[in-house]
């Protein structure tokens, strides 16, 4: 079947392009603070990020909040609240078997009282410092926040909200798209030149929400496995057939870009190293699709061998800092539109160095140099 893109998503596209590599914090600035806080996002802007990202659950009473999974035991101390303790369940989430606490089983006055805490405290020790220091945060904070932040840093700080298993939260009667849609719309984001994406996993809520709204919107794409909707509707397309030809194609018709796994723009061998990097960047391009990947972070345990400093024998290794400033300068230097970071001061040093290094090459290329 041919696919044709949308004039609306075309013309999205091309302003995209035109902008330099983003820099996208990744659910704050979650290298230095527990994910998903106003700490988080607050000290992502300090440190120059150009979008924050609040992945989007629901409570009970429909209120959009900003948790990584509607399990919200690994992220929160609510198993120290002997009152929520017939709350724990087991539930089947996008085809697996889930045990915890849920956000859809609070309302949102009962999830203020719990409180953050780090999800990786064995790498990030000093994260593990601010517990119990934030509450849960809802999409309305977040965007109050970038409002704030905008106005003091004098330049406009995106949002870039990511529905969370929206088939599961269709199936319990708390859709996602409504009330995001509404909100956004309510506070100005509301056309393609808005300071917002919207991404998801999912292709048919996306699809949705084009419908919905004119702001761009991200197709998320992981190494392997597939979309759980596609699954669920028993099409067998895998997240590499929206990779094809025909993959990319078709996102184009709802999307202005993808956001995917970093390994599949330069994979790695079994140890670690890097391979030469893949098309991907320029089939995406050639498509109209913005390129967006996820995750750029400082510690050890999450680079290529390639950019890991220190000694693999001694303890703390993996939560020692690598060079992930190198690592994000590989990738912009393949085209990369934006990156993901969970340590937004140091992808922007990098996209601020290779901004003008870019700009200095086309100049190279064109006849120009510095002294004409």
């Amino acid at each position: 079947m041919t696919t044709h893109r949308s004039s609306r998503t075309a013309d999205v596209q091309s302003v995209l392009r035109e902008q330099r590599p983003i820099v996208i914090a990744h659910r704050g600035a979650s290298g230095y603070r527990p994910e998903h806080t106003l700490g988080a996002y607050w000290l992502a802007i300090q440190q120059g990020a150009d979008f924050i990202e609040p992945d989007l659950v629901s409570t009970q009473d429909g209120v959009l909040v900003a948790r990584h999974e509607n399990e919200i035991g690994s992220t929160t101390d609510v198993a120290q609240h002997p009152e929520f303790a017939q709350r724990r369940a087991t539930k089947l989430v996008d085809g697996r078997s889930v045990s915890g606490f849920f956000s859809e089983d609070f309302t949102l006055a009962e999830l203020k009282t719990l409180r953050a805490k780090e999800r990786l405290p064995a790498l990030r020790r000093a994260n593990a410092a601010y517990d119990g220091t934030y509450t849960v945060p809802t999409l309305e904070e977040v965007i109050a926040l970038a409002r704030v932040g905008s106005t003091l840093a004098r330049r406009t700080i995106g949002i870039y909200p990511e529905t969370k298993h929206p088939s599961y939260f269709d199936s319990i009667g708390l859709s996602l798209e409504e009330p995001l849609v509404r909100t956004l719309h309510r506070h100005g984001y509301r056309d393609r030149h808005a300071a917002v994406f919207i991404q998801s996993f999912e292709v048919a809520n996306l699809k949705k929400l084009h419908g919905l709204t004119p702001v761009p919107l991200i197709q998320l794409i992981d190494i392997a496995g597939r979309p759980y909707d596609l699954a669920a509707a028993a099409d067998s397309r895998s997240y590499t057939d929206l990779l094809t030809p025909v993959g990319l194609a078709e996102i184009a018709t709802y999307a202005a870009g993808i956001g995917v796994h970093k390994g599949l723009i330069i994979p790695r061998t079994p140890a670690d190293r890097l391979l030469a990097a893949t098309s991907l960047i320029d089939s995406a391009h050639a498509a109209g699709l913005v390129v967006h990947a996820w995750t750029f972070r400082h510690e050890n345990d999450f680079l290529p061998s390639d950019f890991r400093k220190g000694d693999p024998n001694q303890s703390g290794y993996a939560a020692a800092l690598g060079d992930l400033h190198a690592e994000c300068l590989r990738f912009l230097e393949r085209g990369l539109d934006g990156l993901f970071s969970d340590h937004a001061d140091v992808a922007r040093k990098a996209r601020n160095a290779f901004v003008p290094a870019r700009r200095n090459r086309a100049q190279r290329r064109a006849g120009y140099s510095k002294t004409s």
